[in-house]
């Protein structure tokens, strides 16, 4: 498994990141147990893969389309308020911030646009 972190910088490419791997397996990492970080990512994505799918269902490509963007964003926040509870490197809990800020206005008009359809 690899495990990639890229600080957020508005000025840096796409793409560029920094490796922690050695030998395929993450060093650093956080354990596994109950109200540690890797637990609440897992459940997280788990319920973020959930909605995606659930949204699959729709017959309009529209409505599907927004409905999982709006579990895809919610996730996203949810991800980042774990980071902001559990992460220590300031880039990355500046990122966190950035991305809970934005998220949450998009996922606010993604909501309206729905709203507005009736769906």
């Amino acid at each position: 498994m690899r495990f990639v972190i890229a600080a957020w910088d508005p000025q840096r490419p796409h793409g560029a990141a920094t490796s922690q791997t050695q030998g395929g397996h993450a060093h650093g990492a956080q354990p596994a147990g109950p109200g540690s970080a890797r637990t609440a990512y897992a459940a997280t994505m788990a319920r973020m893969h959930q909605g995606m799918d659930a949204a699959l269902d729709e017959r309009d490509a529209d409505v599907s389309f927004v409905k999982g963007m709006i579990a895809h964003h919610q996730g996203a926040i949810d991800m980042a308020r774990i980071q902001l509870q559990h992460g220590k490197d300031p880039a990355n809990n500046q990122l966190a911030q950035h991305i809970i800020a934005e998220q949450e206005r998009e996922l606010a008009q993604m909501k309206e646009w729905l709203r507005r359809r009736g769906s």
